[in-house]
């Protein structure tokens, strides 16, 4: 069996600990010396950026409920004075309320980057299955700290999603009245989202951590989607992938902090900077962008959606059949890398899937859209037409162009061989 020579330290004191708990080796081996693929590009930046998102919006969440009061009678003014009184008040809570934003917006680019590349594929589908998890721990987390702020759009997003639970048979409506901690929306409700808000981003910092774990196991895929043959496939991750991915931190946090510092509110609704009234309703109630998708997939579904007319309505109603499509609209990317039977990765050898990979993007982008106007008009028949799309993308598209899409190469032997092909007229030059 070959052994590794372990890590010498001159510190006397680090190799003190180290010695008895080997924390530094283990943060030189993973961080330092951790072969990566040596092609890899700057779409595999938005996964380190996402986890450093991630930190920003724990710490700042820390500070923010020093001072925040979960009550239905103080939650909006206690938010009104964390940016108005509290000594930079302001700037914690605007990183934090448009971290949210930038957080989602990273980690979307990270999901369609492992699409287009096959990063779901064998040996990597526990690795694609937790970043699922985390997706959906995200979306849990982002709901109940919207909430918090206690605006018109908050108190009414809560009112009308948590009702949507009592479209499940039997047990529907106790899930709601557990979900309110009463008979509404009321200071019970704030006081459970506020506990689980916190709770939250800490489960989600464990499955984030469970995460790094199966993708250092397997290792990172690559643009060409295939495996590393040898030593000569990688280079350390530090300092060339750290030298990168601090390039690509510093272009995105001016991106981020150009939205912090000069248009805050960008994100936000203006109904949401009008305190909590349960006796008026909004004229249209909108969740944040990150959920505009999920919200229009979830109104596709109506008693005269032929779709559901035909298949559905005998033994569900609407409502159910339109929580169901939302949340499957995640779920079915659990089952994505056992969809897809094609044994080569990577859309740059599949141009079939590759045209397929941009409407499924264009068909994201047009359910957003949707999910933001007014249920009525031309706006329904296109919700619905995109979302059967939507599904049928994944239960139909994939495994269908999977088994008969002839893959293009050629596609090289190796990753320095496809290192060196490119480098090999530059060098002639």
């Amino acid at each position: 069996m070959a052994t590794t020579t372990p890590k010498t330290w001159n510190n006397a004191f680090i190799r003190w600990i180290d010695d008895r708990m080997p924390v530094f080796t283990l943060m030189h081996a993973e961080l330092v010396d951790y072969p990566t693929p040596r092609n890899l590009n700057y779409w595999w930046n938005f996964g380190s950026l996402a986890g450093i998102v991630l930190i920003i919006m724990i710490a700042t969440g820390i500070f923010l409920a020093m001072h925040y009061t979960p009550h239905v009678d103080m939650a909006f003014a206690s938010v009104e004075r964390i940016v108005r009184d509290v000594n930079y008040g302001w700037l914690i809570r605007y990183l934090h309320m448009n971290g949210g934003s930038m957080f989602f917006l990273l980690v979307y680019i990270h999901i369609f980057r492992g699409l287009y590349y096959g990063s779901y594929k064998p040996p990597r589908e526990l690795l694609w299955i937790l970043g699922v998890l985390i997706l959906l721990a995200m979306m849990a987390t982002a709901f109940m700290g919207y909430v918090l702020s206690w605006g018109q759009m908050s108190f009414w997003a809560a009112t009308v999603i948590t009702n949507l639970f009592s479209a499940i048979p039997l047990i529907g409506e106790a899930i709601v009245t557990w979900l309110w901690g009463g008979f509404s929306v009321d200071n019970p409700t704030l006081n459970r989202f506020y506990s689980l808000h916190y709770l939250l981003p800490f489960i989600l910092f464990a499955l984030v951590f469970l995460h790094l774990w199966a993708l250092h196991v397997k290792k990172s895929n690559n643009p060409l989607g295939i495996d590393i043959k040898g030593p000569q496939d990688t280079i350390p991750f530090t300092p060339y992938y750290t030298m990168k991915d601090a390039f690509g931190l510093g272009v995105f946090m001016v991106f981020y902090l150009a939205f912090v510092f000069f248009a805050p509110d960008f994100f936000g609704e203006p109904d949401n900077y009008i305190p909590a009234d349960p006796l008026q309703t909004p004229a249209h109630i909108v969740p944040e962008w990150y959920f505009l998708p999920y919200y229009a997939i979830l109104r596709a579904f109506t008693e005269d959606f032929w779709f559901y007319s035909w298949f559905l309505s005998w033994f569900m109603s609407a409502k159910l059949a339109g929580v169901i499509a939302m949340f499957g609209s995640i779920l079915i990317l659990l089952i994505l890398p056992w969809l897809d039977r094609s044994k080569v990765r990577s859309a740059k050898f599949r141009p079939i899937q590759r045209g397929f990979f941009w409407i499924l993007v264009i068909d994201c982008i047009v359910l957003g859209y949707i999910g933001g106007k007014p249920a009525e008009g031309v706006f329904v028949p296109i919700g619905q037409w995109a979302t059967l799309y939507y599904f049928a993308h994944f239960i139909v598209v994939i495994p269908v162009v999977s088994l008969l899409e002839k893959p293009r190469g050629p596609i090289p032997e190796s990753i320095s061989a496809a290192v060196t092909a490119k480098s090999a007229p530059a060098a002639a030059e």
